[in-house]
């Protein structure tokens, strides 16, 4: 059990996603593409939480995060 609990703070420490999410209505830009609806995590003072920072996964895509969040 304690072996279970010591491998399980890293995980909790590292893997912060932002749940408040905001959606964004599709839309089309000037020169005429358009872009569909998409979800992405609320705005606040981190990027740890993001979705696409490493250690994250959106949870609307399943995509796993690739940016290194800036310190």
């Amino acid at each position: 059990m304690k072996t279970l609990i010591l491998l399980l703070i890293p995980i909790t420490l590292f893997s912060q996603t932002n749940y408040k999410t905001d959606k964004v209505r599709s839309y089309t830009k000037r020169n005429g593409t358009n872009v569909n609806s998409y979800h992405r995590t609320a705005a606040d003072k981190t990027q740890r939480n993001n979705y696409s920072s490493k250690g994250n996964t959106n949870p609307y895509t399943g995509k796993k995060g690739y940016k290194t969040p800036k310190k």
